[in-house]
């Protein structure tokens, strides 16, 4: 019965490194090293608030994925700002309001599933003037519930995770000029 129990225990523990194509990272380079080294693809929305709001929103993801709590806070608040400026994007606004207003890290990556979620629909129904939008989910994300979010990059670089699992993911859908 113990055999069993730890054959299950050990399969449970690689099928979740295996469901996120999981591979092994340097320990010694911070996650904000990798992010330097992928080129930045820009993206530009028609509609000057909503470009700003994206770009904002970038720039959010970006820092999560350092996992970087106090950055975080400043690039909430820039959001918030310019989802503000949004007509219908109010609610989303104080989504960012709260990851500001948090100094908690985990906390900051749970309230983002939701503004993400919020945002996905908004720049979806946006008219984008170049590049593409990537909506990436990684599976684990929130206790396993998973979690969505955007990326002008097709490399996932997770901002649930940083660089514990950072290349934890799949894009799901493309975003793209029509």
């Amino acid at each position: 019965m113990y055999n069993i129990k730890f054959s299950i225990s050990i399969f449970a523990i690689v099928a979740l490194f295996a469901a996120c194509n999981q591979t092994q990272e340097n320990k010694e380079t911070p996650a904000s090293d990798s992010l330097a080294t992928v080129p930045a693809v820009e993206v530009e929305l028609r509609d000057t608030s909503i470009n700003q709001a994206y770009k904002c929103y970038e720039d959010l993801k970006n820092v999560l994925v350092t996992s970087n709590a106090s950055e975080a806070r400043t690039a909430a608040s820039e959001l918030a700002i310019a989802l503000r400026k949004v007509k219908g994007s109010e609610n989303t606004a104080v989504l960012a309001d709260k990851i500001a207003a948090s100094t908690d890290l985990s906390e900051q990556r749970t309230t983002f599933t939701a503004l993400s979620n919020d945002v996905i629909t908004l720049f979806k129904q946006s008219e984008i003037s170049s590049g593409s939008i990537y909506v990436q989910y990684c599976p684990m994300a929130n206790e396993g519930e998973g979690g969505y979010w955007l990326s002008s990059q097709e490399e996932i670089m997770n901002p649930y995770y940083g660089d514990e699992m950072l290349h934890c993911g799949e894009v799901k859908e493309t975003i793209a000029k029509k």
